[in-house]
């Protein structure tokens, strides 16, 4: 199961999700290869790719001096459902304040009008 904390962590970062857009649509990269279409160097893409490992998101291989990068598949399938398992408890804390605000108002709007 991938840690919580790493994950948040991992995706959390703008430049990480690109990296993961980019990996995705390539299918792999190298940090040389996907520096060439960020704005950050090749050591910070390295810096990235790392967080994006340890958060079990992607695996590297080794490719003479460099490493290829791909998506882990299944840890990102795993991911996602727990983002979607979060993303639906807020929906329903979301839908339990708007019920109750809800319920104020209309308890406001029907209290009779002391004059």
């Amino acid at each position: 199961m991938i840690d919580e904390d790493q994950l948040w962590s991992a995706i959390g970062d703008p430049i990480r999700r690109r990296l993961l857009d980019q990996l995705l649509t390539e299918g792999s990269g190298t940090p040389t290869s996907l520096s060439e279409r960020l704005p950050i160097t090749r050591q910070a893409v390295t810096k990235h790719l790392g967080v994006l490992d340890r958060a079990g998101l992607v695996h590297a291989t080794p490719m003479g001096r460099e490493r290829r990068y791909e998506v882990d598949q299944a840890q990102l399938s795993r991911a996602i459902r727990q983002l979607k398992a979060v993303g639906a408890a807020w929906d329903l804390r979301l839908n339990r304040i708007k019920h109750i605000a809800e319920e104020i108002q209309r308890q406001q709007r029907d209290r009779p009008k002391h004059q």
